[in-house]
C-alpha cells in the first residue's frame, strides 16, 4: 500500500513493522555471528553467478530480460525506491561526532556520492532514466511505493527506531545475485549499469557497505539487559526489507502484449479525436477505435489483419512503425522512447529473438565486455553557479556561528535535496568538516 497521507509516519512504521513480523529471515541469532553469516552469502551469491556466467557463455539466453523494453519496464517499476536509494539513513546524521555511527553515515555519504553529482545514486537513477526516455507520466501501482515509504520514514525518524533502521540497513546493504545479473544484462542491451555496477563495489563484504552494517550493530548494541530486545528489533528492521514487491518480482511481472496494450490505452484518451477519418480499418475509422475503452486489443488485430503491422519481422517493414519513428514519421514525439520500445519488440518478435536485431543500441561485439567506460568524478565550480538555493545556503554558512554549521548542512542533505546543487555542495562540506574532525581526534 502507499501510505495515506493522513496517517502519522510513526503509525505507518508500526504497521510495517507488524507486518514484517509474520516474514521468515536467515539472520543469525546472535550478533557476533553476523561477519561469518555474510561471508557465507556473499560465497555463495558468488557461486551461483560463476554458473550465470557459464550458461552464457555456453550461449544460454538472458535469465532477466527479454529485451530492451523488459529491462526500461523494470527500470521504471522500481524507480520509487532507487529515488530514495540511502533514505534510510538521514537521520544519522546528527551523530557525526560520534565514532560509533560512522559506518552508517558513511554509508549515506557514499550513496551520496560524497557530493559528486557523477557518484550521488539519486543523480545517477535519475540520469538512467532521462537517457533511456522513459514515461514520466507513467502511473504504478501503489505496491511499488511500499519500500521507498519505508526508507523514508525510517530516515525521519530514525532516531526513535535506532534499532530497525540498523537491521535494515544490514538487510538492504547484502550483495544480492539479481544486482549481478541486471548489471550484466543491461550492459548487454546497451543500457548504461553504472548505477548498479556502483552497488556492486561499495556493498562487498570485505571493506564496503555490507561490513560497515554488520559492524555498526555491534557499535551501537547496549551492553546490558536491553541487549537482546535491541537485537530483537534490529531483526525486524531487517523484516522490512521483504515488504512491497521485490526486483525479481518485478521483472518477472512483465507481458509484453500486455504492456503494450495498457500503454496504448493510457494513449487513447489524448488520440482519440486527433486523426482524420479518410482511413478505415474493420469498417471503423482511428477515432472510432479510440473513442471507447477496452478496443485497443481488436485495434491492434485490425491493423495486423489490414497489414500495417507486421509481426516476427524487421519493424521497419511495418507501415504503422514508420507512422511513429524517425523525423519525418507523421506521429514522430507522439510516443516516448520506452513506449516506442514496447511497440517495436512486440512487432518485432521472434524476430528480435532469432536474429538478435531490433534492439538498437546493443552490444553488437562480446557480451561479456562492459561497454559504458566509468565517469570521471567531478567537483563542478558550484560558487558560480546561479541556483537560488545554493546561494542561500552559502550566504547562511557565512552568517552562521560554528557550532550551527553541521545543523545548516544537514538539512540540505536530505533525501529530496541531496540531488540538487545545494544538497550536492552542502554534501562535500559535511564530508570536509567530519573528515577534520576525525584527524583532530586521531592527533
Amino acid at each position: 500500500m502507499r501510505p495515506n497521507v493522513n496517517v502519522d509516519v510513526v503509525d505507518f512504521l508500526n504497521q510495517q513493522l507488524a507486518l514484517a513480523d509474520c516474514e521468515v529471515c536467515e539472520i543469525p541469532a546472535t550478533a557476533e555471528q553476523l561477519q561469518g553469516w555474510i561471508g557465507q552469502g556473499v560465497a555463495q551469491v558468488a557461486e551461483q553467478y560463476a554458473a550465470y556466467l557459464k550458461a552464457r557463455h555456453a550461449g544460454g539466453p538472458r535469465q532477466f530480460f527479454s529485451g530492451r523494453s523488459h529491462a526500461m519496464y523494470f527500470l521504471q517499476h522500481v524507480a520509487p525506491t532507487k529515488l530514495v536509494d540511502g533514505a534510510w539513513l538521514y537521520a544519522m546524521l546528527p551523530q557525526w561526532a560520534d565514532y560509533r555511527f560512522h559506518g552508517l553515515i558513511r554509508t549515506y555519504l557514499e550513496e551520496l556520492g560524497e557530493g559528486d553529482p557523477a557518484l550521488n545514486h539519486v543523480s545517477l537513477y535519475k540520469k538512467l532514466i532521462a537517457d533511456m526516455d522513459g514515461d514520466p507520466s507513467d502511473t504504478l501501482a501503489d505496491i511499488y511505493y511500499v519500500q521507498g515509504a519505508i526508507q523514508l520514514a525510517l530516515g525521519n525518524h530514525g532516531a526513535q527506531f535506532l534499532p530497525e533502521v540498523i537491521g535494515y540497513n544490514l538487510g538492504y546493504e547484502q550483495l544480492p545475485l539479481h544486482l549481478l545479473i541486471t548489471s550484466f544484462e543491461l550492459n548487454e542491451l546497451g543500457i548504461d549499469p553504472q548505477y548498479f555496477t556502483l552497488h556492486v563495489t561499495i556493498d562487498n563484504a570485505s571493506t564496503g557497505h555490507a561490513r560497515k552494517a554488520a559492524q555498526s550493530v555491534l557499535s551501537l548494541m547496549p551492553m546490558g539487559a536491553e541487549r537482546d530486545e535491541f537485537y530483537r528489533r534490529v531483526v525486524q528492521g531487517y523484516k522490512l526489507n521483504e515488504l512491497g514487491i521485490g526486483s525479481t518480482a518485478v521483472i518477472k511481472s512483465f507481458d509484453l502484449e500486455q504492456e503494450v496494450i495498457a500503454m496504448l490505452e493510457r494513449k487513447r484518451a489524448f488520440g482519440q479525436h486527433m486523426h482524420s477519418d479518410y482511413c478505415r480499418l474493420e469498417g471503423l475509422t482511428v477515432n472510432e477505435w479510440l473513442a471507447k475503452p477496452g478496443q485497443i486489443p481488436e485495434f491492434l488485430a485490425a491493423l495486423l489483419k489490414k497489414g500495417w503491422i507486421k509481426r516476427d519481422e524487421d519493424p521497419a517493414n511495418s507501415r504503422f512503425w514508420k507512422l511513429i519513428d524517425g523525423a519525418g514519421a507523421p506521429m514522430f514525439g507522439v510516443f516516448c522512447g520506452y513506449e516506442k520500445q514496447l511497440l517495436r519488440d512486440w512487432i518485432a518478435g521472434n524476430w528480435t529473438m532469432e536474429d538478435g536485431e531490433g534492439e538498437p543500441p546493443r552490444n553488437t561485439g562480446n557480451a561479456f565486455r562492459f561497454q559504458f567506460r566509468s565517469k570521471t568524478a567531478t567537483q563542478p565550480d558550484v560558487q558560480s553557479s546561479a541556483d537560488p538555493d545554493l546561494q542561500g545556503l552559502i550566504g547562511d554558512l557565512e552568517q552562521c556561528a560554528p557550532g550551527e554549521r553541521m545543523s545548516l548542512l544537514i538539512n540540505f542533505m536530505h533525501p529530496a535535496m541531496h540531488a540538487t546543487p545545494a544538497g550536492l555542495f552542502a554534501t562535500r562540506e559535511f564530508v570536509k568538516v567530519m573528515s577534520e574532525n576525525i584527524k583532530g581526534h586521531q592527533a
